[in-house]
């Protein structure tokens, strides 16, 4: 009995000492080895194989909804701060007539009476279009009834808000252009900027505070770009017209795509800063192309033409940079700790 009890102890215990023992007993392993190792070997890869799926697709999930660290913000600000450095620095430069090329107000001084009629209707018109949107804004935000129809309730209708103001502005650029009468053109144009400061009366619920800093800040960012443009060379900024439009495709995407990610979120949070900081940025560049596009259009458009010049249209580009630019600040503003305090 003990006997074979060693016996049966026997190949356990040479199986486990094979390594030690010697070449002999490690031949009595090679069909436990050859047939146990392999077998674990495929067994164990569909379910690594498994665990590296699940790991990736953890990972990109983790990334949409990581917690924001605020570092995005922080670009943007110091992208902010460098451009504002950088439109000082251009109107010293423009502003002191240390360029060798003729400024554009020098070009002014030359303009014949029709030229100058043009520029300053147009301007005139930017005018009324602005304080048509105020008093829309101001209008519909003391009517909750009115109020409460114009707060989307979802995207949908945001990007629903939008559609309707772009094809109103559409609509208001393809009517012909009469002068010395009150038409079609002009009622097109109040319906527009109406429209719009209608969609933008739910930021009224910012602070009237907030929202009259933020006019004036537009206002001094406005004026000074205005500057600048005029005392560039006249078409120094005209060709910067193709990246801005890329540009404006990079700050529609990551406008759009900030409905759908919260703010709090690191990709939310940089979708934030590319709409607000980037757009900011963006508009002002637009803004300085579109003040030199006026004055080019207004001295080579034909005197006596099929159609008359038409100062609304020339009017659209810097009133909508004016309007971005002011929405922008208000955000920036409302989400500063100032603006909480407000």
């Amino acid at each position: 009995m003990l006997a074979s009890r060693i016996f049966i102890k026997l190949p356990l215990v040479a199986c486990v000492s094979a390594p030690t023992v010697g070449r002999g007993v490690a031949t009595c392993l090679r069909p436990k080895v050859s047939v146990v190792v392999p077998a674990l070997r495929y067994a164990s890869q569909p379910s690594r194989i498994a665990a590296k799926r699940a790991a990736k697709s953890k990972t990109l999930k983790e990334m949409a909804a990581t917690p924001a660290d605020g570092s995005a913000i922080s670009v943007g600000r110091g992208a902010l701060a460098g451009a504002a450095a950088v439109g000082i620095g251009a109107l010293c430069y423009y502003g002191l007539g240390m360029s060798k090329d003729v400024g554009a107000l020098e070009r002014a001084a030359m303009w014949p009476d029709y030229v100058r009629e043009r520029v300053q209707s147009t301007y005139a018109y930017f005018g009324v279009g602005i304080a048509s949107t105020a008093a829309s804004a101001i209008a519909i935000s003391r009517n909750p009834a009115i109020m409460a129809r114009m707060m989307p309730k979802s995207w949908v209708g945001a990007l629903g808000m939008m559609g309707l103001v772009m094809c109103s502005g559409f609509i208001c650029m393809s009517v012909p252009y009469t002068e010395g009468v009150l038409g079609g053109k002009q009622l097109a144009w109040l319906a527009h900027s109406g429209l719009l400061g209608a969609v933008l009366a739910p930021m009224t619920l910012l602070g009237g505070q907030l929202l009259i800093r933020a006019a004036w800040y537009t206002a001094g960012v406005v004026g000074g770009l205005s500057c600048v443009a005029a005392c560039a060379p006249s078409e120094k900024f005209l060709y910067i017209g193709g990246p801005l439009a890329m540009g404006l495709g990079v700050v529609i995407a990551a406008s759009i795509g900030g409905m759908f990610f919260a703010p709090t979120t690191a990709l939310g949070s940089g979708l934030y800063a590319i709409s607000t900081y980037g757009g900011l940025i963006l508009f002002s560049g637009f803004l300085l192309y579109d003040t030199q596009l006026i004055m080019k259009r207004a001295e080579t458009y034909p005197i006596m033409p099929q159609r008359p010049y038409d100062p609304i249209n020339a009017a659209m580009g810097i009133y909508m940079d004016t309007v971005n630019i002011f929405i922008r600040i208000a955000m920036i503003l409302s989400n500063s700790s100032g603006g909480r305090r407000k």
